[in-house]
């Protein structure tokens, strides 16, 4: 099968750093700065966006592994420049590695891996539903 996925896709998108993206207000530390989570899960959106459109019907893809640096604080009402590039396919077309990258107005904040593997949406969507109910039924030691 011939896939549309290939090495050098990229993407790219923006947002201005709001409150809601705090460390102190997600929880991720007391600083009033651009939070490290909400910088990775800018990363991980810009990387779905770049390859959702080149995927099949009911496909998506799901983050396996983060590996990223965060090298400068970013502070509230700033602009934020995050790029993906897709660098490699695995032989079966599942897996993705992408090179990520955040960026301010003042220069690169972060960067780093990020691992996504190809997934059918309803069957791995299934799986964890039955995950759930499976961890409600009597005589599993869940409460």
């Amino acid at each position: 099968m011939e896939t549309a996925l290939r090495p050098g896709i990229r993407g790219e998108m923006t947002h201005l750093v709001e409150a809601r993206h705090l460390a102190s207000e997600v929880g991720s530390g007391l600083v009033s700065v651009f939070s490290t989570a909400m910088m990775i899960a800018a990363m991980e959106a810009t990387a779905v966006e770049s390859v959702q459109g080149l995927l099949a019907p009911g496909e998506t893809t799901v983050g396996v592994h983060v590996d990223v640096a965060h090298k400068a604080a970013t502070p509230l009402g700033m602009q934020v420049r995050f790029t993906s590039e897709l660098l490699e396919v695995s032989p079966n077309g599942k897996g993705l590695t992408f090179r990520v990258e955040a960026w301010d107005e003042a220069g690169i904040i972060g960067e780093g891996l990020h691992r996504r593997v190809v997934v059918d949406k309803e069957k791995f969507e299934s799986r964890t539903r039955a995950k759930a109910d499976g961890a409600k039924a009597p005589g599993t030691g869940a409460k």
